[in-house]
């Protein structure tokens, strides 16, 4: 759990570097069991350059290598082309480059590419996303490179988070501090981890992390999912503001409290109040 000044853990990164904890993931993802003496190898890059792109996890499992990554806003439509230039990279780390010089062909692991949805936004279930979708010309490609998307909001991939009981404690904990976004981020993720810890979601990671996860929350939720949040309240604001208006429109009008109660959807004790106080 250590930071340092090039590389700063998510929360998903932290809780899920953990091999066995990955591999149970990856067997829900994929729907099969994987043995539990599968080895797996992370190998996330932590550069500078790639801090600010791409910054989950990245393992080798099986003569495959998986990029894995978490978004909590907007999918990115530009995530494929990010991820060609991640892939390379890491195939730099893993490979000898002297053996690319040879005349035998330089087996390599099979990438696969991995998204992980959950933002407030509406998305579908699952989707994938192609890098052949950005070339300016597609005659004769031959290139390509395939992200698979997954929302995994409750009432999505049911079958994923019913298989992975660490993912969907996880989810459960990032809901719950977005149903207190409208407070302050820390004292959202405060209400956060004290109700998971008492309902036993994560509880053991959130008992000793708990410091470590507030400060990586701080850098990780996106400042537009708070203006979004924010937004949202105030559109909400506006809408009963201009429902009130209406309402008081009617009643000057001597319309009856129960038919602006049918056009408006106010009770009758709120068009009382505005009754009384006209």
């Amino acid at each position: 759990m250590n930071v340092n000044k090039k590389h700063k853990n998510s929360v998903f990164s932290a809780l899920f570097s953990n091999p066995d904890v990955l591999r149970e993931l990856y067997s829900a993802i994929e729907g099969v069991d994987i043995p539990p003496d599968t080895v797996i190898n992370i190998n996330t890059l932590t550069d500078v350059l790639f801090m600010k792109q791409i910054n989950d996890i990245s393992f080798t499992i099986d003569d495959r290598i998986v990029v894995l990554i978490e978004h909590q806003s907007t999918i990115n439509n530009n995530v494929p082309v990010r991820l060609l230039m991640y892939i390379a990279r890491v195939y730099e780390k893993i490979i000898d480059r002297e053996k690319l010089y040879q005349k035998k062909l330089q087996k390599i692991p099979t990438p696969e590419f991995i998204v992980l949805y959950n933002g407030k936004e509406p998305y579908p279930e699952h989707i994938e996303l192609r890098l052949s979708d950005a070339f300016k010309n597609i005659k004769g490609f031959t290139l390509e490179l395939v992200v698979k998307v997954y929302n995994i909001n409750h009432g999505y991939n049911q079958h994923i988070l019913e298989k992975s009981k660490t993912l969907d404690n996880y989810t459960i904990f990032m809901e719950k501090i977005r149903e207190n976004m409208h407070l302050s981020l820390e004292e959202s993720v405060k209400i956060a981890i004290k109700y998971c810890v008492k309902h036993n979601i994560l509880k053991q990671f959130l008992k000793e992390h708990g410091s470590e996860v507030m400060n990586m929350l701080t850098d990780e939720i996106s400042i537009e999912e708070i203006i979004a949040v924010r937004r949202e309240e105030a559109l909400e604001e506006g809408r009963e503001e201009s429902t009130r208006i209406i309402a008081q429109n009617l009643l000057a009008k001597g319309s009856t409290p129960e038919f602006v109660q049918d056009i408006t959807g106010l009770d009758l004790e709120t068009i009382q109040k505005l009754i009384n106080d006209a």
